[in-house]
């Protein structure tokens, strides 16, 4: 899911991919949307972005003389699970691209889009912040930390330390990757209240003894949870390319990839808060942690699988029917040449069969009846798909 890096990144890339280009005509939105349409028209226009925590705002602006004579527009994306922007050729529009705004002639015409494959992202009209959402980590950090403490009254931070950062009233830009990995880095339990973490900073304060850059190498070499929610944003955003999500290159992955510490790397436990959003943690889960829950761990790649991971992931059946279906379906048995191979070896006749390893030999009915076989239900997937959208 897009975060405060991601968003900011993108309204980085439209800031630098239409900085010369100049829009026109009517904004085009897809049919299977269910966002507001978009009452714009302008013969040449720019598009500018700004990203604040977990929303980015397209301004179109109308040139000098542009026609109809009209003041701008702005809209207020929120990205969802999948939204991003890509500039394209207007005749190769990518699937899912649910909003269309295109350049004017001359020169080949292209189409800035916002693509959405699950359709959770939104937009507004208006180009105001959604209401009740806090001041970003990134760009208004005092604003952001302020916040921040002036409400640990708030029921919010009752709640574990993992839940209340995905609150975006009090944490806007912080979503699941992030939370995972600032409290990595502290070593701090997921499942700790959050108002137990939070109430040792407000006493927090440097010694005024200290000079400026006394205070500021204090803050690198000893970051608090505050401060990490703003610096380890930063460290994502200075990765470049689009950060995490689903128009991330190759590239831009293996970057985000190495760059992670804790969030969906092997070592790590995992267990679900009551939003039912995985969090990735390291050690004890904290005295908060969901009863009855058994944390599960993430493997690396070629570890002996668990049991449990054994039934999750069965070996693929053999194609070839058994001697019992074959007789059902009609169909002749197979001779030794016809066997695959590796099962050549021919039983000698005479010799008493031996039950397979595992299996148990079928006893003789006793009566007309026939026992009831037990079905067993599908083993459920212990890693369901995330949708909800913060």
């Amino acid at each position: 899911m897009p975060e405060g890096p991601e968003l900011h990144l993108a309204s980085h890339f439209v800031n630098e991919a239409c900085r010369e280009l100049v829009f026109g005509g009517c904004v085009e939105k897809s049919p299977v949307s269910r966002n507001p349409e978009v009452p714009f028209e302008s013969s040449a226009y720019h598009i500018s972005a700004l990203a604040r925590g977990k929303e980015l705002r397209l301004t179109l602006s109308p040139l000098p003389g542009a026609q109809p004579p009209r003041g701008p527009l702005a809209l207020v994306f929120r990205f969802g699970m999948t939204g991003s922007f890509q500039l394209v050729p207007s005749d190769a529009l990518p699937p899912h691209a649910h909003l269309r705004f295109y350049t004017a002639p001359p020169g080949p015409r292209l189409a800035l889009c916002f693509v959405d494959i699950r359709r959770f992202g939104h937009w507004d009209l208006g180009g105001q912040w959604q209401p009740g959402r806090g001041p970003c980590v990134l760009l208004e950090y005092e604003q952001f930390r302020e916040n921040v403490l002036r409400n640990l009254a708030d029921k919010a931070f009752d709640r574990p330390i993992c839940e209340a950062l995905l609150d975006q009233r009090f944490f806007n830009g912080i979503g699941n990757y992030l939370r995972a990995e600032i409290l990595y880095r502290l070593k701090i339990p997921p499942f700790e209240k959050a108002r137990t973490v939070l109430e040792a900073l407000q006493q927090h304060r440097p010694s005024p003894e200290l000079t400026l850059s006394q205070k500021i190498r204090a803050k690198l070499q000893n970051p608090d949870l505050l401060e990490l929610c703003h610096s380890v944003p930063k460290e994502v955003v200075q990765l470049g390319g689009k950060g995490y999500g689903p128009e991330s290159t190759e590239e831009d992955f293996a970057a985000f990839r190495a760059w992670l510490r804790c969030y969906g790397t092997p070592g790590m436990s995992s267990l679900r808060d009551r939003h039912g959003r995985t969090i990735w943690f390291q050690g004890d889960p904290g005295p908060l942690a969901p009863k009855g829950c058994k944390s599960r761990k993430k493997k690396s790649k070629g570890a002996q699988r668990d049991p449990e991971d054994q039934v999750e992931n069965p070996p693929p059946p053999n194609k070839a029917p058994s001697r019992t279906r074959r007789a059902r379906r009609g169909l002749p048995e197979q001779t030794a040449a016809q066997q695959p191979e590796g099962t050549s070896l021919q039983r000698d006749p005479e010799a008493p069969r031996v039950p397979e390893k595992g299996k148990r030999r079928r006893q003789p009915a006793t009566s007309g009846r026939r026992r009831p076989q037990k079905i067993k239900a599908d083993t459920p997937s212990l890693e369901p798909e995330e949708t909800s959208a913060s």
